[in-house]
């Protein structure tokens, strides 16, 4: 899995605002039984974790990433918020170590869409489900994006961005697609659902926290690696970034979707 954004401390901390502002859009219908095991595929810094393990404080969450610079990040967070429910692990999610039917539920979240093969992840997690247990699946889809005023400058910054994941092996409009791959993996009962962000002067909070601190600072840390890979100009970006963050103003909006998938074993 090769991650587009980069592992920066900025790049946590944009985690983090999206994790908050998100959390009861994403995960107002998720929560899990008492007793339950929870296997948290991809927690990255532990964004979501926190979340998770707060909404269902009787589950047990294992939480697992490739990366143990965030799992190291996903430490600090989770021993400051005092959680006694979730145990951090190194693990590839390609080849999941665990035996198979070891757990209730299956979490993911952000990480498909990184992924060269998400149907070989899907299917591997799948395995490691209990017959009959849930796998929950959120992902974006840059395609959804829409704002006011419109800019041909700010649409050719995003599509840099799809276009550097691509190169990545990833996927920036994965959230369409997520039926379809549930399905390949051998996932049945799917349901996905929309879950759409609108932020303008009404609603100050998403302004904030997903226009300026999620979505543009995501689009402004691609900046760099869209310049060397030859994708833009210096001019032509910080244009685009210039009309992206005039959809933050009075006059202003921006909107964007979410897929989350709950599919059985």
């Amino acid at each position: 899995m090769s991650y587009v954004h980069g592992y920066q401390s900025h790049e946590s901390g944009r985690l983090a605002d999206q994790a908050r502002t998100l959390a009861d859009l994403l995960h107002h219908d998720t929560r899990y039984p008492a007793g339950s095991r929870v296997l948290e595929a991809g927690c990255g810094v532990g964004a979501q974790t926190v979340t998770l393990a707060r909404r269902s404080p009787l589950a047990r969450f294992t939480s697992v990433d490739i990366s143990r610079e965030s799992l190291a990040e996903a430490r600090r967070r989770v021993d400051a918020e005092r959680l006694g429910n979730v145990e951090l692990a190194w693990a590839d999610l390609a080849a999941p170590s665990f035996a198979e039917a070891s757990f209730d539920h299956v979490f993911v979240c952000f990480v498909l869409e990184h992924l060269a093969r998400p149907v070989q992840v899907l299917a591997a997690l799948r395995r490691v489900l209990k017959p009959g247990g849930s796998l929950t699946v959120i992902e974006g889809d840059h395609g959804t994006a829409c704002f006011h005023p419109e800019s041909a400058a700010a649409r050719a910054a995003i599509a840099c961005q799809v276009e550097l994941q691509r190169r990545a092996g990833g996927d920036a409009l994965i959230g369409r697609r997520l039926r379809a791959l549930l399905q390949e993996a051998g996932f049945g009962e799917i349901r996905v659902s929309p879950r759409f962000v609108h932020a303008d002067a009404g609603r100050p909070e998403w302004v904030e926290g997903f226009t300026r601190r999620t979505f543009n600072a995501m689009i402004e840390g691609v900046r760099a690696p869209a310049l060397s890979a030859g994708l833009s100009t210096a001019e032509a970006f910080d244009a685009g970034l210039r009309d992206l963050a005039r959809t933050t103003e009075a006059d202003g909006s921006f909107s964007y979707g979410f897929f989350k998938a709950l599919a059985f074993r």
